[in-house]
């Protein structure tokens, strides 16, 4: 059964005075999970469930995500996640890219698994070329000398069916699957730091990707 309500509880240990939200059932204790002190309950309130409500007819197929080579659990279950939230209507694993059979994948995607076609292929140059035969067209997530900044998304003609294609955390996408990409897409960035992590990066595009759709919808 799934909680109904959480505490906002507060360390009574002088030196420590943690607050901290303590899920109904998540502990029968109620110590503090930084000192083990005790800990007083300083209010309650219920949880929210995200409501239950059937999906709305899509017009057509959302875009697709081909995930080639990342290797971290986590970051593929985060995918999943925000795949879900974002509408698309499938995922490729391509590679050593986890599936949903991992445990860590499962636990990062909080049951979106279920919600999403996902299909698995060791070869990520052949599933690229399997989209385009049934009429993708690839943009890849990559900063190339030829990339579009994500915000310029809006100045290309909008393709019938969209697969975006996500490399490796370290290498990239593979160079011969590039090639088979019509775009290639970057995130502009201020900071020092000159790439997000894969998942961040997926989300950001996700949704601006779903903003050009929308906006070239035909009304």
């Amino acid at each position: 059964m799934s909680a109904s309500f959480y505490q906002i509880r507060q360390c009574q240990t002088a030196s420590c005075g943690l607050r901290f939200p303590l899920v109904e059932g998540q502990s029968s204790s109620g110590r503090c999970p930084r000192c083990l002190g005790s800990t007083v309950n300083i209010a309650e309130y219920p949880l929210e469930h995200e409501p239950v409500k059937p999906a709305e007819p899509a017009s057509q197929p959302g875009p697709v995500v081909l995930l080639d080579n990342i290797r971290s659990a986590w970051n593929v279950g985060a995918i999943f996640r925000s795949a879900d939230g974002f509408g698309f209507s499938g995922l490729h694993l391509c590679g050593i890219t986890p599936t949903p059979e991992n445990e860590a994948v499962k636990k990062t995607s909080l049951g979106a698994e279920n919600n999403l076609a996902w299909y698995y292929h060791p070869n990520a140059l052949l599933a690229a070329l399997a989209l385009q035969g049934i009429g993708y067209t690839l943009f890849a997530l990559e900063l190339t000398k030829d990339a579009l900044a994500l915000n310029q998304l809006q100045t290309l003609p909008r393709p019938e069916k969209i697969a975006l294609v996500l490399g490796s955390e370290v290498c990239g996408v593979d160079p011969q699957l590039l090639e088979l990409c019509a775009k290639k897409l970057y995130i502009p960035m201020r900071g020092q730091k000159r790439s997000f992590n894969v998942a961040v990066a997926f989300a950001i595009s996700a949704y601006a990707l779903n903003e050009f759709i929308e906006r070239n919808s035909p009304a």
